[in-house]
């Protein structure tokens, strides 16, 4: 009896354990897995979390800062290009030296962009921003200040120049440049500028490639293949060149030059590395007044700044009245050059150089591409109807005329 007892009093006390145990888990499950799925039970959706940034500074942090501290050393550059040019008016003729046609006066206005290269009032920008024939610049600094420019010296065959500014008492400080060894594909890339003149832009990408060569279309519709830049994702639009790439830190990797065409093409730009930015510019500080090549030299060759024209029948036509044997025309007179400022005009035609008679377009090139850069030559010139004897000091061939290998000397 006693045996029985203690069995039916052990069944009832696990029947209780029992019990209570089952409904303690339905408690448990139903507090701790209610996220998983079954009928009526979607489960939620899942996003990464964020990865917790070093010091508690975010990317975009770290962008921000960096254009505060660049933006107030990025300028815009309003450009005035002046100069005159023969209208063809029989194109194929023009093509083989013929065909001049009447006078035309240009005058365009360009924009740009640049930044604070040296305490003294340089400022770096592309080379095509302030071409050949650039008569006015005016630098706009970021507080909205409006000071005259000067170009200072230039390497077109690396799309680089310097323009100086006198006596600007709130210069901005230069920036910083980093070390192009160290920069690497898919960091941030910070473009700044002007792009279609609208002010103080800021456009982010990272750096896509490098080595990158590209065919680039200049001022004189020329192209000329760029080679060794840096691609980038950052969007470089009109207006834009000559501003700085930086990184995250606001150091310069690369001067903004171009992008690919977007007719077949997105997210693609190109901009001058900074260790090809930081030799060349070095130099160009030495070499105030100078146009340079690729190498750093200039190119050592005289240049009058003129595109001669052969005489012929329809040229003659088109001067009225020379009938001298010999001679070439002026087709074009390149502004700021020494031929403009002698007073040369298109329609003139020069006879003779220093005495000796001038026949041909190609023997007047030979003749001048043979003196040295400061010579002082004597020019015999028949302009509308009057002979005339012009004195002119000949200057250093621009590198854009050299690598062109245009007759104009």
């Amino acid at each position: 009896m006693k045996s029985r007892s203690s069995v039916l009093g052990t069944a009832v006390i696990g029947l209780i354990g029992a019990i209570i145990g089952s409904f303690s888990m339905m408690l448990y499950a139903s507090t701790h897995f209610a996220g998983i799925a079954g009928p009526g039970n979607t489960p939620p959706s899942l996003s990464a979390a964020p990865l917790p940034a070093s010091g508690g500074i975010t990317d975009q942090d770290r962008i921000v800062n960096a254009v505060r501290r660049v933006q107030p050393s990025v300028v815009a550059l309003e450009v005035i290009v002046n100069g005159t040019h023969v209208v063809p008016t029989d194109p194929i003729s023009q093509m083989f030296g013929g065909g001049a046609g009447p006078v035309r006066q240009f005058r365009e206005r360009a924009s740009g962009s640049g930044f604070v290269y040296s305490r003294d009032g340089l400022i770096l920008t592309n080379a095509h921003v302030v071409p050949a024939g650039t008569s006015q610049i005016t630098v706009v600094f970021n507080n909205g200040d409006k000071v005259k420019g000067r170009l200072y010296s230039s390497n077109p065959g690396v799309d680089l120049a310097l323009v100086k500014v006198d006596n600007y008492a709130k210069l901005p400080p230069p920036v910083e440049f980093a070390d192009g060894s160290k920069v690497a594909a898919g960091q941030w890339a910070i473009a700044i500028g002007e792009p279609l003149e609208l002010q103080h832009s800021v456009a982010v990408g990272v750096v896509s490639g490098f080595n990158r060569d590209e065919p680039i279309g200049g001022e004189d519709q020329q192209e000329r293949l760029f080679k060794g830049l840096l691609q980038t994702s950052a969007p470089i639009n009109p207006g834009n060149s000559g501003g700085p790439l930086i990184d995250y830190d606001g150091r310069v990797i690369g001067v903004n030059q171009s992008t690919a065409n977007p007719a077949s093409a997105q997210g693609i730009g190109f901009a001058i590395p900074s260790s090809t930015v930081v030799a060349t510019a070095a130099n160009l500080a030495k070499n105030p007044g100078k146009t340079i090549d690729q190498n750093g030299t200039g190119t050592g060759k005289a240049f009058l700044g003129v595109a001669p024209v052969d005489i012929t029948n329809n040229v003659r036509a088109q001067l009225g009245g020379y009938r001298d044997p010999g001679g070439v025309a002026i087709g074009n007179v390149v502004s700021g050059t020494p031929a403009d400022q002698a007073g040369l005009e298109p329609g003139d035609v020069i006879q003779a150089v220093n005495g000796k008679a001038v026949d041909s377009a190609q023997s007047f090139v030979a003749t001048i591409s043979s003196m040295k850069p400061g010579t002082a030559v004597t020019l015999r010139v028949w302009s509308q109807g009057v002979k005339k004897n012009v004195q002119v000091t000949l200057a250093e061939q621009p590198v854009t005329q050299y690598l062109q290998n245009q007759q104009q000397p």
